[in-house]
């Protein structure tokens, strides 16, 4: 199985994520969009990963990579392919399924936890009621045509959602100690958040990600 992580900044990595495919026995290969690195192809990727960043889903006058990192979402979406949208990875694999992404009303940053909406998703429903997460984001989207919302938070309605293989995150739980050291620096100086916070994320999150990745797995392996 080929994964294929797409990378914005240096300090938003694939994190949980990464540990979580190669245990499904994935290769993990990362391209730093950023750095003008090539995108692959849909064809030839098995699983396709995007990560935040903190630019918006839209400016592609200001990242004209982002407009390519869309149209291979779409071809992924169209094939099938298991697809993970991050933060800015969800706001693109909503754009890139013609949904409307915004400004939302407020800045949503720190610790938090976002409420499951969906009783029975494979990914986050065994997870319960609530799931600790950060928060790192402005921007917000409508849901995509077809598409079950899976979360919400009292800020933001449209926190997580899936459609067919793809799933979109506007929260992070891919952050575990080492991930929080890289980005203390970039966060607000008035939303820090303590390692105590990330180690009850990091205690769900990886449980989140081991599901979406074994989901991911059974997916590859129906379509071959």
């Amino acid at each position: 199985m080929r994964s294929v992580v797409v990378q914005h900044v240096p300090f938003e990595g694939p994190g949980l994520i990464a540990p979580a495919l190669f245990a499904v026995g994935s290769t993990v290969s990362v391209v730093r969009a950023d750095l003008g690195d090539a995108l692959p192809t849909a064809s030839q990727l098995d699983v396709l990963v995007v990560m935040g960043g903190p630019m918006g889903a839209l400016d592609d006058h200001e990242h004209p990579h982002l407009a390519q990192v869309r149209s291979l979402i779409a071809d992924c979406v169209l094939l099938g392919k298991p697809v993970l949208g991050v933060c800015l990875g969800a706001q693109l694999l909503a754009a890139a399924l013609g949904a409307t992404v915004r400004r939302g009303p407020v800045a949503e940053i720190g610790a938090g936890v976002v409420e499951i909406a969906s009783a029975d998703d494979p990914v986050l429903s065994p997870s319960g009621s609530r799931i600790p997460v950060v928060h790192w984001h402005e921007d917000t989207f409508d849901l995509p045509e077809g598409a079950e919302l899976l979360a919400r938070s009292g800020l933001y309605a449209h926190q997580a959602f899936r459609v067919g293989t793809a799933y979109g995150l506007q929260f992070h739980v891919e952050i575990g100690s080492q991930e929080l050291w890289e980005i203390t620096p970039h966060l607000p100086a008035d939303k820090k958040i303590a390692l105590a916070e990330i180690d009850v994320v990091e205690s769900v999150g990886v449980r989140v990600l081991e599901r979406w990745a074994a989901f991911a797995a059974a997916v590859v392996k129906e379509a071959r």
